[in-house]
């Protein structure tokens, strides 16, 4: 991961610094012809730090809506214009990582990958990440690995055969690779979020 990367993840800026000639639009950024190579990579710094900040903030707007508009909170995420079933993760990841626990160098998915985890396993696991610089691909392939190689020391396992129609499956399968998870880890993050909800 690069320094500039790095650094932009620790950045808390809520909004892009105004430079003369640059514009936003909900679609578009741009960019003035005569803007320096410093600025340039200082407002893609900028980009990053809110690319990455907005999703906890939704997150946390989120789990703000369940607590304080529980009759309100399931339309209000109809309305947005992002996936229902990704708007529950960030949920969920808030839910499972107060702010005090959130890494920062880390994005979203690092945690969502480990938050199913006992709290003391998921700060093992983020250690790993943050200290060694693994990408989130790189996470859940050391917790795969871990989890098949030490049946004795991780969480205890269990399986679980269902049969469902092709069209479920194919829906379930297309909503985990837009989740950029495997099925069974899509099913399990659907599962633990429905279960909270349930109990709150």
């Amino acid at each position: 991961m690069s320094s500039a990367i790095v650094r932009a993840r620790q950045l808390s800026g809520a909004s892009l610094t105004v430079h003369p000639g640059l514009r936003t639009t909900p679609t578009s950024l741009v960019l003035p012809e005569n803007l320096s190579v410093d600025t340039w990579r200082h407002v893609g710094e900028e980009i990053v730090g809110i690319s990455v900040a907005s999703v906890w903030w939704l997150g946390d707007w989120l789990v703000f809506g369940v607590r304080k508009y529980p009759d309100r909170y399931k339309r209000a995420m109809r309305e947005t214009s992002l996936d229902y079933q990704t708007l529950r993760n960030y949920a969920w990841a808030a839910r499972r990582f107060p702010p005090q626990r959130r890494r920062q160098i880390l994005s979203v998915q690092h945690h969502i990958e480990v938050a199913a985890l006992p709290p003391a396993e998921q700060d093992h696991w983020l250690d790993f990440a943050e200290r060694l610089r693994w990408s989130r691909d790189e996470l859940r392939r050391q917790l795969r690995d871990s989890a098949a190689g030490d049946n004795s020391g991780g969480p205890a396992q269990d399986k679980l055969q269902l049969t469902f129609d092709r069209e479920h499956l194919r829906r379930w399968q297309d909503a985990a690779r837009t989740a950029g998870t495997s099925l069974t880890e899509w099913m399990t993050l659907v599962l633990d979020a429905a279960a909270e909800d349930e109990n709150r």
